[in-house]
């Protein structure tokens, strides 16, 4: 485990510099995740490194583009179906978030855009599909 030296300059205890500085990026046409300093994982929405457990994390915009790992069509507190999705973000963190279309025309695989980084309702984030495959059956 490595430890700093007594002479290194970090910030006090408790300080939440760097974590969810929003100020860098308007929320409603950016996504920003943290990235760890000490061993470079990506994560959203976290406090801690997943991989290190360090907390001197930087924050970071999104390009927005990612793939659509796991898509689930849910029913239940709305009044019509709606899909939600894990998406993979080239960046390297997941985020869970709806993708606009028809919920059982989502697969894994899509590549999606982000079109909001803040639903007004739900507050995830909501994805357009880039590009609309062909599939036979559907």
């Amino acid at each position: 485990m490595y430890h700093q030296s007594a002479s290194a300059v970090s910030p006090a205890a408790g300080s939440a510099t760097g974590i969810l500085d929003t100020r860098t990026a308007d929320p409603k046409d950016a996504l920003v995740f943290q990235r760890c300093n000490w061993c470079g994982t990506a994560t959203y929405h976290r406090l801690l490194c997943p991989v290190c457990q360090g907390s001197d994390l930087r924050t970071e915009r999104s390009e927005g583009v990612g793939t659509v790992r796991h898509s689930t069509v849910v029913h239940r507190n709305t009044p019509a179906a709606r899909n939600v999705s894990l998406v993979e973000m080239a960046e390297g963190f997941v985020v869970r978030g709806r993708v606009m279309g028809h919920p059982i025309g989502i697969h894994s695989g899509d590549r999606v855009r982000l079109s909001t980084a803040k639903d007004p309702v739900r507050g995830e984030p909501v994805f357009q599909l880039l590009d609309e495959p062909y599939r036979a059956w559907s």
